[in-house]
């Protein structure tokens, strides 16, 4: 009690400190929060400033009886430490705290952050796989889901969510974000932020957020993690950046830098990204840390000749914490003395750390996330379950399904399931699965055995996933020849997608594709249902089996939710998030790109064309089936030609013909046909959901604004054009109606 007293005495007293914070109050809570930011500010000598600048990893352990190496301990008594993460748990962040604000001089809490990317404890789908479900609603309780977990464990920080746009399915962490468009992007950005973050950070439930990797991480050359980008500026701002601006706007309380170099620079010590324009440009509050010791990685990529330079780089470009680098501990007082950096700057960087620690309360009640009571209550809760549940089968997208295979029925006589998914509970949740465990998991096998009876389900496992070994294809053929229905349950195990996970080869792995088709050479209701973590190649698989599911991975609740749509308790209403490729040699492919000055013709050679595959993907951007149909019908636009900042309405009739109730997702795209540099051939800015039974029509309306029609011109200067445009809705990027309007 005593250090609270402490704590909340000096948060009261007022020095001059911290002006940034100050310059951009607005309203008096925030001139308050500043005023109480700059009291602890003054009490400060400049080695514990530069401690809060500083983040260490501990040992992961959720509970103890593990303790942290003495040198570390020492160093949060010294004030050198200003957060920490993998410290989990309830009773052990409260362990770690109490060193902090009862053995310190200043008695100033840590931040405790941990990588919460698709939940702690109760699992969700992969973020991709959570943006298949175009439910911004659904993604943002998923992350208050998360959030309450996570916080009730003891941790204040998650490092998500990832934002970075992927156009490259080879890369490992297009699981971890939201597909290949900036908008759908920035959508789920804003959600993830919300949900993560919810509407005041002193609610105990809630946790800080982190906008990550600022920025173009996503376009790695090759498709290899930690490599090169080269990204034009025009590029950089309509495609990689929005969903970054987007996050700053919900207010995302953090940002973290990548381990990528963009345009020869790497982004750690990027100061035209970071500082330019994060900071300067966007008027961005909130704190910047390194991703894990990327600073002094500056010196592998050859921009640094050692920690001093590379931490120069860093803390000039406007990185304010050093994760696990261990650079500013040594170096910031250098720096300072030789003139390289000032202690204003320094004072800036410690004032946004000192703000998340006042806004999440510690300074109040430093042990107010750390009630093992509270985190035994929270964890795994029925209605946890329940929504991990519905986010599952909301990403799941129908591929295919011919003769309506799907969906089946449960007076289904025998079901024989087959493949490596099928029992594979660890890998229904993936990597960056926090805290989950295997033991959580329902899988597909287990939820078919509980509803139809253990008797009508005829296993055998057939294959592996990634290895050679088809001992196991005559036990599988020969259980397939006793059922009524075969389920192929296939894919990539849970450790083939995510950080440093690529592939040269995205078909679907090992012997899997042959066991699928000798399956299918049976003639046999079959019913592919795909777990992955990125875009597959499908092009073989899909000419011979007649049912294909997409379904991710996803998470705990994988087995309840696949029934549901399976058998037809939910039908199917995900569209996909990123284009999956015809071929390997399309990448990389996706839905928005340019024009060419030679566009593909029929018979004519010299056009932009392969000689061995169409240039269209196999799957479009924004596809996926569902068990009843959709028709567009009466496209109307207020006008046809606007001028000034006057919005354009424009409505569509959808029209469930089919026999179920369904949900789809209707999607607006634009194309500006002339443009001071080049366009792209179409561009997501609207979508809505709408749920119709059978037989029912309803109008949806978007409305577009000067801003969805702006883009960065030859100049560089964000705006308008006058000249004609084309506005297409459907139900894909592929399958539109258009019309088409003129500004002036």
């Amino acid at each position: 009690m005593k250090n609270i007293i402490f704590l909340t005495a000096i948060s009261l007293l007022i020095f001059t400190a911290c002006k940034t914070v100050d310059n951009e109050a607005s309203g008096e809570a925030e001139k308050l929060l500043g005023k109480k930011i700059d009291s602890v500010l003054a009490l400060m000598t400049l080695e514990e400033k530069i401690g809060q600048l500083n983040q260490y990893s501990g040992d992961g352990e959720q509970t103890g009886p593990v303790t942290l190496r003495p040198d570390l301990l020492q160093s949060i008594r010294d004030g050198k430490v200003g957060s920490m993460l993998n410290i989990i748990g309830a009773g052990y962040t409260r362990k770690i705290q109490k060193i902090a604000v009862e053995e310190s001089r200043l008695k100033i809490p840590l931040i405790f952050g941990y990588d919460v990317i698709h939940g702690f404890k109760t699992i969700f789908p992969v973020p991709l796989g959570e943006s298949a479900s175009w439910d911004t609603e659904a993604v943002e309780r998923a992350a208050r889901v998360a959030g309450t977990e996570a916080s009730a464990a003891g941790q204040h920080w998650t490092f998500a969510p990832m934002v970075d746009i992927a156009r490259d399915p080879r890369w490992g962490r297009i699981m971890e974000g939201s597909g290949e468009d900036p908008y759908l992007g920035s959508r789920m950005a804003e959600a993830r932020v919300k949900g993560f973050q919810g509407k005041d950070l002193s609610d105990i439930t809630t946790i800080l957020a982190c906008a990550k990797h600022f920025a173009g991480y996503g376009d790695s050359q090759a498709g290899r993690d930690y490599f090169t980008t080269d990204i034009s500026e025009n590029a950089l701002r309509e495609v990689y950046l929005p969903p970054f601006k987007a996050a700053a706007d919900a207010g995302v309380a953090t940002f973290m830098t990548g381990f990528n170099d963009l345009n020869g620079i790497p982004v750690t010590g990027n100061k035209y990204l970071v500082n330019d324009i994060l900071k300067n440009e966007w008027k961005y509050k909130g704190m910047v840390v390194s991703d894990w010791a990327s600073i002094g990685g500056m010196i592998t990529h050859g921009i640094a000749a050692n920690t001093y330079e590379a931490g120069e780089l860093a803390f000039n470009a406007g990185v304010d914490m050093d994760m696990e680098g261990k650079v500013y501990l040594t170096e910031l007082k250098n720096l300072l003395k030789d003139g390289k950096i000032t202690e204003g700057q320094i004072d800036e960087s410690v004032c946004r750390v000192l703000r998340l620690k006042f806004l999440l309360g510690l300074f109040d009640d430093p042990y107010r996330y750390c009630n093992i009571e509270r985190e035994a209550s929270t964890l795994l809760k029925p209605e946890f379950l329940a929504e991990a549940r519905d986010a599952a089968r909301k990403s799941f997208v129908l591929l295919k399904n011919e003769n309506r295979v799907l969906p089946l029925s449960l007076s289904v006589k025998s079901v024989a399931l087959i493949g490596p998914a099928s029992d594979a509970a660890l890998d229904m949740i993936g990597t960056w699965s926090g805290r989950g465990e295997a033991k959580h998991v329902i899988t597909l096998k287990k939820e078919l055995e509980t509803r139809l009876g253990a008797a009508k389900v005829i296993y055998a496992q057939g294959a592996g996933f990634n290895d050679d070994d088809k001992s196991g294809f005559a036990a599988a053929l020969a259980a397939a020849r006793k059922a009524e229905v075969i389920i192929a349950a296939c894919g990539e195990a849970g450790n083939m997608s995510g950080e440093s996970l690529c592939r040269t080869d995205i078909g679907i792995p090992g012997v899997q594709e042959e066991l699928i088709l000798e399956l299918a050479k049976l003639g046999k209701p079959l019913v592919l249902v795909l777990f992955n973590g990125r875009p597959l190649i499908l092009t073989k698989v899909n000419t011979f089996v007649p049912a294909i599911l997409e379904a991710w991975l996803p998470g705990t609740m994988a087995g309840p939710a696949l029934c549901d749509v399976l058998f037809g308790d939910y039908n199917p209403s995900g569209k996909l998030p990123v284009t999956f490729p015809y071929a390997l040699g399309q990448i990389p492919i996706f839905y928005n790109h340019k024009n060419s000055g030679r566009p593909i013709k029929q018979d004519d050679r010299y056009t932009s064309h392969y000689l061995d595959a169409p240039n269209d993907p196999l799957f479009p951007f924004g596809f996926g089936l569902s068990y009843t149909q959709f028709a567009y019908n009466n496209l109307i636009i207020s006008e046809s030609t606007i001028t000034g900042n006057k919005p354009l309405e424009v409505r569509v009739d959808v029209k469930n013909t089919g026999q179920v109730a369904g949900t789809e997702t209707a999607q607006l795209y634009i194309r500006d046909l002339v443009g001071s540099v080049t366009r792209p051939v179409m561009e997501l800015k609207g979508f809505k959901k709408v749920m119709l039974k059978a037989g029912e029509v309803q109008t949806i309306s978007f409305t577009v604004t000067m801003e969805d029609l702006s883009f960065y011109n030859r100049q560089g200067v964000w705006g308008t054009e006058p000249g004609k445009f084309k506005i297409f809705v459907g139900t894909n990027s592929r399958n539109t109606m258009e019309a088409g309007f003129e500004l002036r």
